[in-house]
């Protein structure tokens, strides 16, 4: 069975996550198996918010090689979380 913990595997803080947070949104980094309510639940157990609207999208992985070897990186998925008006995630 798998806990929330497993579920949320990071909270990505990158220039792009950025541009969302005026608007109430947070980027995260969750299992490629999970759905939008198993994100939900996760986020509103650990930071102890209220979630309104889960957006996810998946990231194909690319093609690398080195030297004689070619190799993908893998698939990964992202969810774009918005909290409830009045709610947030405490990042310091």
């Amino acid at each position: 069975m798998r806990t929330h913990y497993d579920i949320i595997k990071a909270l990505l803080r990158t220039e792009k996550s950025t541009i969302y947070e005026p608007e109430n949104k947070y980027l995260f980094l969750v299992d490629k198996s999970s759905n939008k309510i198993q994100i939900k639940q996760a986020v509103e157990y650990i930071y102890k918010v209220k979630v309104d609207k889960v957006n996810t999208y998946i990231l194909k992985g690319k093609m690398k090689r080195v030297r004689y070897q070619v190799g993908k990186t893998p698939d990964t998925k992202k969810a774009v979380v918005t909290l409830a008006e009045g709610q947030k995630i405490d990042l310091a």
